[in-house]
């Protein structure tokens, strides 16, 4: 892996954190096995919101079906 500091003049303690932020982020990609949801994208999975149930409909249900604008 080549890093290259392309603007600026960062001190070597800057640079350092930089990189150690580089490797902690490519360690953690390395041991996500193949296949795994991402925590990105499962905030958009359908299963998440398909989990909770719904509220049965009730005598009072009538109340609920109308949405003023």
């Amino acid at each position: 892996m080549t890093i290259k500091v392309v603007r600026g003049n960062p001190t070597p303690e800057e640079l350092a954190a930089a990189l150690a932020v580089v490797r902690a982020r490519a360690a953690a990609a390395a041991t996500t096995p193949p296949g795994a949801p991402t925590p990105e994208a499962a905030w958009s999975d359908p299963s998440r919101i398909a989990a909770h149930r719904l509220p049965q409909p009730g005598p009072t249900s009538w109340s609920r079906t109308y949405w003023p604008g």
